[in-house]
């Protein structure tokens, strides 16, 4: 066990040792703010305060973890190593900067709730964070300072056996709409057949009554494919649904039609199934509660967790309702547009509510990819190059890589052409 003195304990403290130390290092950590008992412990231990006891492992705190609630902080951003730091620390330190009020910073997602611009969803953007604009955003820097932590401990250590921590993947399936054209109904299969006359898509039209008809799988039935991947992969896939009712954001199937029901039953018998919070209920906790149950009722089971409609989170509210509704994990924490680290690691990581100053028992899952980011890259080699980037990144610091690929990403789309290979080059990817 690794004790930390310190002359005072906060919950910020206590949240982000565990963090960094425990879930991503595999260590317990325990704290203290009494010296002989510090000097008693014979094992892993260090001091984070201003001025160091004597000659054990010591970083010096920063004032940040010891406050309360929101302020403007400046912060500048430093070159150091391979990576990059904030917070300085001083020539004392056995680090050059503050790991932890940094690693706060990041995962507490501090600057998402300071004043910015948000895009056309009402969303924070990748250009908006601090990641992006001081060229870090590629890389996990939270892992990278814990294992450079870990380091120091192992070389003040030598004769401690710590714990291996092991690369994984979570891919997750998002089911926005589960069809293209089946199990629409009439007035939505009149009026798109209306709009391909219209615009004279009559390719999509021959396509639309061809799937009606039973002569061709519809274009988003990829269920299949997928379930038979997931039954070779040593990964568990995780499905999201969307059970919202049809608006102007959200156009998935009547949950209430018993071929839909049948399918996310089907894809719950394979992989496990969480929900897609519709747009309209991400500030409505109403009828968020509605779609949670709807799913519910048809898994007979808890969800596993939720992904919220355009990857839209809007801190703290978005959290605070999955918080109260008991939901336990929420894998929306990452960029549409931008491959990368939105909350600076790879691991998963509890809700801090700031206005509260509180750990919740939410688990945040961040993503670093998204399928639409891809779309950017002209080549399959350079979708390729990006990918396996990204994941010997996650690799070196043995994180948890979570890619999201939709239902019709396998497609035979051309839009989506290739991406069976990004989609089997991760699952295939072995540990090194």
């Amino acid at each position: 066990m690794l004790l930390v003195y310190t002359h005072k304990i906060t919950p910020r403290i206590k949240y982000v040792f565990k963090q960094i130390c425990t879930r991503i290092l595999g260590l317990p950590v325990s704290f203290t703010t009494t010296i002989e008992e510090f000097i008693a412990h014979d094992s892993l231990k260090m001091s984070y305060t201003r001025q160091p006891l004597g000659n054990e492992i010591f970083i010096r705190s920063s004032e940040f973890l010891f406050e309360q609630g929101l302020s403007d902080i400046e912060i500048s951003v430093l070159l150091w190593e391979d990576t990059k730091c904030f917070f300085p620390a001083g020539e004392k330190s056995a680090m050059p900067f503050d790991i932890f009020a940094a690693s706060f910073y990041l995962i507490s997602r501090y600057e998402e709730y300071l004043p910015h611009v948000k895009d056309d969803y009402g969303r924070f953007t990748a250009q908006e964070s601090m990641a992006f604009k001081n060229n870090f955003l590629d890389q996990p820097v939270v892992d990278i300072w814990a294992c450079k932590f870990k380091k120091l401990l192992e070389n003040n250590y030598p004769d401690y056996q710590f714990p291996k921590q092991q690369y994984n993947v979570i891919p997750v399936i998002d089911v926005p709409v589960a069809y293209e054209y089946k199990l629409k109904g009439m007035m939505r299969t009149l009026s798109g057949t209306f709009i391909d006359v219209l615009t004279f898509r009559f390719k999509r039209l021959y396509q639309r009554y061809s799937v009606l008809s039973g002569f061709k799988r519809d274009p988003y039935d990829t269920y299949k494919y997928i379930i038979n991947k997931q039954k070779s992969s040593k990964y568990k896939f995780v499905f999201f649904f969307l059970l919202g009712d049809f608006s102007t954001y959200d156009k998935n199937i009547n949950p209430q039609k018993q071929k839909f029901v049948s399918l996310i039953k089907h894809v719950a018998d394979y992989c496990q199934v969480g929900i897609k919070i519709s747009f309209f209920a991400l500030t409505d906790i109403e009828l968020l509660k509605e779609e949670k149950s709807r799913m519910e009722a048809i898994i007979n089971n808890a969800i596993l967790g939720s992904r919220q409609s355009f990857s839209k989170v809007n801190l703290p509210e978005s959290y605070r309702n999955l918080v109260e509704l008991e939901i336990p994990e929420d894998y929306t924490m990452g960029y549409v547009n931008h491959l990368g680290f939105r909350a600076g690691t790879c691991t998963p990581f509890l809700f801090y509510d700031l206005d509260f100053e509180v750990q919740t028992p939410l688990k945040v899952v961040p993503y670093q990819a998204i399928d639409f980011a891809f779309l950017k890259y002209n080549s399959l080699l350079d979708k390729e190059q990006a990918l396996n980037r990204l994941i010997s990144t996650i690799k070196k610091v043995n994180g948890t890589f979570v890619p999201v690929f939709h239902n019709y990403t396998f497609s035979k789309q051309d839009r989506w052409k290739h991406f069976k290979t990004l989609f089997n080059i991760i699952l295939d990817a072995k540990k090194k």
